[in-house]
């Protein structure tokens, strides 16, 4: 986001200016006035939280105020605009962001991560959204500012929508086609109105959408990437960037919204520093040296292993493990059905069916992990033992030859082999897919009928996406199979990831009890051939996009679990990934010094809940 300077504001006489709030608020429907103004919303029934309540329920609203963080992350960053594609997947972490919070880029609603899919005032003091959801209209907190003192209006929401809309990354523009218009209905308050309420989520996808201040961005150059600190309303602004390396936010002693009951016991540090590493053993090792406050761990072997250093032993580094009650999500290695190779579903079928999960996890893993089979594994949303219901059968008839017998009986199961690295049993089922496929084996490779080599190449961009892959590898070479190994460094990574430019890459597909939206960009055809989704796969699939459409119609908690149910099994019988596994808890390390909550959310740890104990020592003066 460009700063410009900041036109001379043309004045409007007192009577004009009152003439024309009162023709926007003729405009009116006078049915809408039946609609009230609440503090929250959810996707389904109605928030769990009253008016007036104290905190969320993962935040200690009496923790104290001060001291300071180091984050560690791997990669690097070019640009400070996470919201367009130009250096969006290269973007600076914690300017709005789901690991850190909204340091600095608020939203009109702001989301509880106890619950599903609830949304409270932020910006927004109020909304009102009808049971039909055409439309939705907030009401800004007449103390709502920007950093630089400037308040928070209607204007600088409209134009918010607008330019993301004209120049953002694709779901941002997808998502706002389908406004059909926007008006300002009063001082404070702004109505958005849709074509029909059929896309139930995108009402309280707006009330998340990041607010900007208009009167510093350039419209010209919002695209592009920058590394100049963009003004938000947020409770931190950026102090100091160096550019790929580190970026450091200090806490607004001003910030508007510190007596907001969304916000409080959040963002408590006096200072907030993401520092960014070239590989995960750097940033293991500068966690070690203590130059990094937390460690979230995702690899069993770190988590087993990686802790005999000194701080750890003498207890200046501990570990906390938090339940996770959302579902586990998709980690998988990822076919590029863009690829004539992967076109065929019998070949990735067969490759998914090769990979020795028994074996990998107790070989590289301490067998500490459980195989994934769907996308919403370990919670009600998933298809995954369960027979089809009569909705979902209604809702898949159209498309039954594209749903696999055993995926509508619940009967479908990740390959299950031996755990000895070459089941015989698994490598002749693989060999036979492949055969009705077109390939043989001929003289140890496996070829197609005009001697064309079945290899492919893995892109990965750590050392342990390295590992994994080779064991794949391993696997594979048994029948044939020549892959390559290419490690590549983040930007490369995230650049040939931006535009598709790979055979297969590993990927992983977070999930929450409340699927909506973001499923188009991941799977939705229209997102197989836009620059910068998340359709990595390349999914075009008429079944998959009815799915979608489905989950996004329902309107009663039973049509939605029964439509995500359906989707996962389209997904399912497309092949699409070779399923991997995940742990059923979140593990992170920490020095001592920091604390948290003794309740975590459903979707694990909020780091935005954390404090500094030194915060604690200087607030009672111990």
């Amino acid at each position: 986001m460009s700063l410009r300077p900041r036109p001379p504001v043309k004045k409007l006489s007192l009577a004009l200016a009152l003439a024309l709030s009162a023709v926007t608020i003729i405009t009116a429907p006078a049915m809408s006035q039946d609609v009230p103004a609440v503090h929250g919303i959810a996707m389904h029934g109605d928030p769990a939280l009253p008016e007036g309540f104290e905190s969320f329920p993962y935040a200690d609203p009496n923790a104290p105020k001060g001291g300071r963080i180091t984050y560690g992350v791997q990669g690097s960053f070019d640009s400070l605009n996470q919201f367009v594609v130009q250096g969006g997947t290269s973007s600076a972490r914690g300017v709005r962001d789901s690991r850190y919070g909204a340091l600095v880029i608020e939203s009109l609603l702001t989301r509880n991560n106890d619950e599903p899919f609830s949304l409270y005032g932020l910006l927004a003091e109020s909304v009102r959204l009808p049971e039909s959801r055409e439309w939705i209209e907030f009401t800004l907190n007449p103390d709502a500012r920007f950093s630089d003192g400037k308040p928070v209006t209607v204007e600088d929401v409209i134009f918010s929508f607008d330019i993301l809309k004209e120049k953002g990354r694709p779901h941002f523009r997808a998502r706002y086609e389908r406004i059909r218009s926007i008006e300002k209905t009063g001082p404070r308050s702004v109505r958005f109105t849709f074509e029909n309420g059929d896309d139930r989520e995108l009402p309280l996808l707006l009330g998340l959408s990041p607010i900007f201040a208009s009167h510093t961005i350039d419209r010209d150059s919002f695209d592009k990437s920058t590394l100049v600190p963009p003004v938000g309303s947020g409770p931190y602004v950026i102090e100091s960037v160096e550019p790929g390396t580190q970026i450091t936010f200090r806490r607004d002693p001003d910030y508007w919204g510190k007596d907001v009951p969304a916000q409080q016991g959040l963002y408590n540090f006096d200072e907030v520093k993401v520092e960014y590493y070239r590989d995960e053993n750097s940033l293991q090792q500068a966690f070690q040296k203590g130059l990094v406050s937390v460690l979230p761990v995702s690899d069993p072997a770190r988590w087993k292993t990686g802790f005999d250093f000194p701080a750890a032993q003498r207890g200046d580094v501990v570990r906390d493990a938090f339940d996770l009650r959302t579902p586990a999500g998709m980690y998988g290695f990822v076919f590029n059905t863009r690829r004539n190779l992967f076109t065929d579903k019998s070949v990735r079928k067969a490759l998914a069916m090769l990979f020795d999960f028994e074996w990998v996890n107790r070989n590289l893993y301490y067998g500490l992990y459980r195989r994934t089979a769907g996308y919403f594994d370990n919670s009600v949303l998933s298809s995954i033992g369960r027979p089809a219901n009569a909705i979902e059968r209604s809702l898949l008839e159209p498309f039954q030859d594209q749903i696999e017998p055993e995926v509508m009986e619940g009967e479908w199961r990740p390959t299950e082999a031996d755990g000895s690295g070459r089941d015989r049993t698994v490598l002749r089922k693989a060999v036979g897919l492949l055969k009705q496929a077109g390939y043989t084996i001929r003289d140890g490779v496996m070829e197609d009928g005009g001697g064309v080599p079945l290899e492919f190449e893995v892109l990965v961009a750590s050392k342990d996406q390295e590992r994994l892959a080779l064991a794949y590898q391993r696997l594979l070479k048994l029948v044939g199979i020549r892959t390559f190994i290419r490690t590549v460094d983040a930007a490369q990574y995230q650049q040939r990831r931006q535009v598709f430019d790979y055979d297969m890459v590993l990927n992983f597909w977070p999930s929450s009890l409340s699927p909506g939206n973001e499923q188009n960009y991941r799977w939705g055809s229209k997102a197989a051939s836009a620059d910068g989704s998340f359709n990595f796969a390349g999914v075009e699939s008429d079944a998959v996009d009815a799915m979608i459409a489905a989950l996004l119609a329902a309107r009663t908690q039973e049509e939605f679990v029964a439509a995500v149910r359906a989707f996962d099994r389209t997904l399912v019988s497309g092949h699409y990934v070779v399923p991997l596994f995940h742990v059923p808890e979140e593990w992170i390390a920490r020095w001592n010094i920091y604390e948290h909550p003794e309740r975590s959310s459903v979707t694990g740890a909020q780091l935005e809940a954390w404090w500094s104990d030194t915060a604690k020592a200087e607030k009672t003066g111990d």
